[in-house]
C-alpha cells in the first residue's frame, strides 16, 4: 500500500509539476508529497525530479516512470470500470436495428423483454444497411459478412435456402423436376436493398453453380410480400428456410427442386467496439446467441 501511495503522489506531483497542488488533490501536505517521493526515489535508485525552491521538473527518468505509472493506473481503472459494469443489473433503452422479415427474431426477442423488463426495446425493422455508430444503435441484426473494425461481431446461427410454392399454384403450374423448368414459371424475386441488383438464386447441378435467366413476374425489397404472393398462389419464391418453416409445417407452402440450392447464409449480431460493454448490450447479444437459432438435439452451432 506504501508503495501504490507513493506512486499516486508522485504521479499527481508530476503533472501539476507542483507537491503543493499534488497534496491539495490528495488531501495531504506537501511536505507528505516529497516525503513520498524521495521515499520512491531511494526504492528506484533513480531520481525522478529535479528540484529548486521554486519549482519541480521530471528528470529524464522520471519522464520514462510517469508514463509507465499512467499506464498502471489506467489499468486499474478500467478495471474498477469493468467490475461496475459485470455487477450491474442490465436497465436502460436498447436501440435494435433488425431486417424486415420478424418471423424468425419475434419469439426470441419476446421472451428477452420479459426475462429483462428493466431494458426498454426500440426496434427498428429495416432492410438498408445502417450506419450503427452514426444513427445511434446499440445493436445490429444482420445477414452476410460484416467487416468493420469499428464493430465486434458474434455468429447468431446458419440457414438455408429453398425453393417454394403454395399447394395450388404447383397443382395449376405444375412442380418443376429440373432447373431449366423454372423458366416456365412465375417467379417473385428479391430485390437487395444494399446493391439494388436481384438476388440471385442460388442453383446447382453436380455441384455447378447453373446461370439461368429466372422470369420476373414480381419484384419487393423485403422478403414478406413476397412470401404474402407465394401463399396467394401468384408463383415461387427462393427464400431462406426460416422465413418460411411455420407454414412448410403447416402444407401451405411446399418445398421444390429440393437438392438444386447450395446457399447457406449466416446471421450475425454487431455493435459498437467498446473496451467495456454496457450490461444490457451484453444481456442481449448473449441472449441471442443462446435462443435465436437454438442447436438442435446432438449438434453444435458452427462457427
Amino acid at each position: 500500500m506504501d508503495r501504490l501511495g507513493s506512486l499516486t503522489a508522485f504521479v499527481h506531483a508530476a503533472e501539476t509539476r507542483s507537491f503543493t497542488s499534488a497534496g491539495r488533490q490528495m488531501g495531504i501536505s506537501s511536505s507528505a508529497v516529497g516525503k513520498a517521493v524521495a521515499r520512491l526515489e531511494e526504492r528506484v535508485g533513480t531520481r525522478l525530479f529535479h528540484r529548486s525552491t521554486r519549482s519541480i521538473t521530471l528528470t529524464p527518468e522520471g519522464e520514462l516512470f510517469l508514463s509507465r505509472c499512467q499506464r498502471i493506473f489506467s489499468e486499474i481503472e478500467a478495471a474498477e470500470l469493468e467490475l461496475a459494469h459485470s455487477t450491474q443489473a442490465p436497465r436502460g433503452r436498447l436501440r435494435v436495428s433488425l431486417p424486415m422479415v420478424g418471423s424468425l427474431m419475434m419469439p426470441a426477442i419476446n421472451r428477452f423483454a420479459i426475462t429483462f423488463p428493466d431494458i426498454e426495446l426500440d426496434l427498428d425493422f429495416s432492410d438498408r444497411l445502417v450506419d450503427i455508430i452514426e444513427e445511434g444503435f446499440d445493436v445490429v441484426m444482420r445477414t452476410g459478412t460484416m467487416v468493420d473494425s469499428n464493430l465486434m461481431t458474434r455468429t447468431l446461427g446458419h440457414y438455408e435456402h429453398c425453393i417454394v410454392g403454395s399447394p395450388p399454384y404447383l397443382a395449376r403450374r405444375g412442380v418443376p423436376s429440373t432447373p431449366e423448368d423454372l423458366l416456365s414459371h412465375a417467379c417473385l424475386q428479391h430485390r437487395l436493398p444494399s446493391s439494388r441488383k436481384l438476388e440471385p438464386w442460388p442453383i446447382v447441378r453436380d455441384g455447378i453453380d447453373l446461370e439461368l435467366d429466372i422470369p420476373v413476374t414480381a419484384v419487393a425489397s423485403t422478403l414478406e410480400p413476397l412470401i404474402s404472393m407465394a401463399l396467394a398462389d401468384i408463383g415461387l419464391i427462393c427464400v431462406p428456410v426460416f422465413t418460411v418453416r411455420r407454414y412448410l409445417e403447416a402444407g401451405t407452402l411446399k418445398v421444390v427442386l429440393d437438392g438444386h440450392l447450395h446457399s447457406t447464409g449466416v446471421f450475425r449480431i454487431l455493435w459498437p467496439s467498446s473496451r467495456h460493454t454496457a450490461p444490457k448490450i451484453k444481456a442481449f447479444v448473449d441472449f441471442m446467441v443462446a435462443n435465436l437459432f437454438p442447436a438442435e438435439p446432438g449438434t453444435a452451432k458452427k462457427p
